[in-house]
């Protein structure tokens, strides 16, 4: 199958090219050469490939970050997915598109929420999330508009190897190791109350092949662990994996001004589309993190 990953060069993006190149695909990458808020551009670079399948990963993606321009998040991720929609419906190949959304788009949930499908109403709290929410109802209106064939993908927090550290586990995950290398005693934490529901980008990357070979189009999937944990418990884990027990400090800088305080979701949907579920354990995922956090 030939495909077209945007974002191609980002953290799921690199391992999804793998994935795919793994079952045989034929994988176009689309990053930072071409400008996604520029639809001459993107039509130009999916013509070209002629792909059967996009996978459309490229986005502003921090949600902290978010907060700082969130005209330029709404750019990126809201007009930038239209232009690849429109490139799509002129493409001669006429690919099946998965647009990557966010569990962010949930919003503020409680326990009694929880687990979350595909059937809650969205309510987001952030900019990002906003911009995944207006941008998901642009891909469902190029199916019930066009006839587009589309997916909306929801995934929940995805954490591994090679992530950036400007990313919660990953980034603690490099703290705790650059502590025990310098010898310090203190580890700089925002907030540790908040409970997400992680997977590891290895099995997220294979519930988005499945989903693009087996999902129905104009609908919306979870891809989620169906396990939440607090991020205290995170801290935990990697200290313990790297050898080291440090005081924690609460650190104003990197507490966010809105955080959604729980997320779990239900990946019933997904399973019942696809067979799938997660194979690899938060343990493993952990290790490898701090793995590559010490050859950073």
């Amino acid at each position: 199958m030939r495909a077209i990953i945007t974002g191609g060069k980002g953290f799921v993006g690199q391992h999804l090219r793998d994935h795919l190149v793994s079952h045989g695909d034929e994988v176009t990458i689309l990053d930072v050469e071409t400008d996604i808020t520029n639809a001459e551009s993107v039509g130009s670079a999916i013509a070209a490939a002629r792909p059967e399948a996009i996978y459309h990963l490229a986005a502003l993606s921090h949600v902290g970050e978010s907060w700082e321009d969130p005209s330029r998040v709404l750019a990126v991720n809201v007009v930038g997915t239209a232009n690849v929609l429109a490139g799509a419906r002129k493409a001669s190949s006429d690919p099946k598109i998965l647009f990557i959304s966010s569990a962010e788009v949930y919003g503020v949930v409680t326990p009694e929420d929880l687990p979350l499908d595909e059937e809650r109403t969205i309510a987001p709290a952030t900019p990002y999330a906003a911009s995944k929410a207006a941008a998901e109802q642009v891909v469902l209106q190029a199916a019930r508009g066009f006839g587009q064939e589309v997916i909306v993908v929801r995934p929940f927090n995805h954490v591994g190897p090679g992530q950036a550290p400007i990313f919660a586990v990953s980034a603690l995950a490099q703290r705790i190791v650059e502590a025990k290398q310098q010898h310090r005693s203190e580890l700089s934490v925002g907030t540790l109350s908040t409970r997400r529901d992680f997977t590891d980008v290895r099995d997220v990357v294979r519930a988005y092949r499945l989903l693009l070979e087996h999902g129905q189009s104009g609908e919306i999937y979870n891809v989620a662990s169906g396990v939440d944990h607090e991020i205290s418990e995170i801290v935990d884990l990697l200290m313990e994996i790297v050898g080291v027990n440090l005081t924690q400090v609460e650190d104003p800088a990197l507490v966010r001004p809105v955080d959604v305080p729980v997320l779990r979701g239900s990946f019933a949907k997904l399973h019942a589309a696809t067979s799938w579920k997660p194979s690899i354990t938060l343990a493993a995922t952990l290790a490898d993190v701090v793995r590559a956090a010490e050859n950073y």
